[in-house]
């Protein structure tokens, strides 16, 4: 782990600590996340947890952000209730707002995820304070400014992303996932993230309510 940017350093500190954050350690990579425990695990002010069913805080580790990042975002802070701290080797722009509305607290560049600035952003995130890196904040400003402007529509949790809608339409129209993966260049794992999401974000029951929704709020 020495050489990689998520070999965190920092001095073990045993004092005992009164208030302890829970933190669950989620990434799609089991040795990132065995590095980040067995560094968190020095500092007394976090105490790791299993699920984030159990955990104040979500620590997710993405190295990039795709439809099943989402999920995993989404499913941690949403279904399970801990507030979200987003390590991450880049956020573009227009991923920004979605991050955001997933309910990430914090995020962490992965090249910067030193032992004390995990620590940091997870205590930030458990007092419901926000901590973006200075990049990304100028990027959120400018995209608030722009949506007040009237020149973007806002993202709000109800509101469907372009990937979503096409996905949406197809199933409306009668398509299975296999047909709507072929038709959208997508793999059908892909399109099955995108209903998850959809079903989960929206506490929807299954694609029928989902389209049902999208055609009331007039989305299709």
């Amino acid at each position: 782990m020495s050489s990689s940017p998520l070999a965190l350093v920092g001095p073990p500190n045993t004092l005992p600590s009164p208030h302890r954050v829970r933190v669950a350690v989620s990434t799609p990579d089991p040795i990132s996340r065995e590095g980040v425990r067995s560094q968190l695990r020095r500092h007394p002010e976090v105490e790791l947890c299993e699920g984030p069913g159990s955990a104040d805080v979500a620590l997710l580790i993405e190295d990039t952000l795709d439809e099943a990042a989402f999920t995993r975002l989404r499913r941690a802070v949403r279904s399970e209730g801990a507030r979200g701290v987003l390590v991450a080797g880049t956020v573009r722009e227009h991923e920004l707002l979605d991050v955001i509305e997933c309910g990430v607290r914090a995020v962490v560049w992965r090249r910067e995820a030193t032992a004390q600035r995990l620590v940091q952003a997870v205590v930030t995130a458990a007092k419901g304070d926000g901590d973006l890196p200075a990049d990304l904040l100028g990027q959120l400003i400018g995209q608030v400014r722009r949506l007040h402007r009237g020149d973007e529509q806002p993202n709000v949790l109800s509101s469907f992303t372009k990937r979503e809608l096409d996905v949406v339409r197809l199933v409306a129209e009668g398509f299975d996932t296999s047909e709507i993966a072929t038709k959208l260049s997508y793999s059908e794992r892909t399109v099955k993230n995108v209903m998850y999401g959809l079903t989960t974000r929206l506490h929807l029951r299954n694609r029928a309510h989902v389209v049902a929704y999208a055609v009331r709020e007039g989305y299709i």
